[in-house]
């Protein structure tokens, strides 16, 4: 397993971005895929997006396509979540989780390792 850091979560006015990012503590991402998730006040955890390990492939749900874009930096240190045009449906807290050298399969229960979680609010 890996120890993951969310960050960049915040407050925003709908229409606005907001930039997560995730970070492994002591290692890079070059072995994991990264994957994000998010979860409302009563609802279930949901698939956001997706990088495989190698970074080139990448998946997203359905409601943020066109809008999210998941990537890893150059050095592959940190996996960033650009999100753009918010609505106040996507306020949820956001993980991230990895999974070393998985291509594809992106479901939640395929992860092993999971952050903290951070909090993302969209005001109308």
């Amino acid at each position: 397993q890996v120890q993951l850091v969310e960050s960049g979560g915040g407050l925003v006015q709908a229409g606005g971005s907001l930039r997560l990012s995730c970070a492994a503590l002591g290692r890079t991402f070059s072995t994991y895929a990264v994957g994000w998730f998010r979860q409302a006040p009563g609802k279930d955890r949901e698939f956001v997006a997706a990088i495989n390990w190698s970074g080139g492939r990448t998946e997203y749900a359905d409601s943020v396509k066109g809008r999210f874009t998941i990537s890893k930096d150059n050095a592959e240190t940190t996996v960033s979540l650009q999100m753009n045009s918010l609505k106040p449906e996507d306020t949820a807290v956001y993980y991230c989780a990895a999974d070393r050298f998985r291509s594809s399969n992106f479901r939640a229960s395929a992860f092993s390792s999971w952050g903290q979680g951070a909090q993302v609010t969209v005001s109308s």
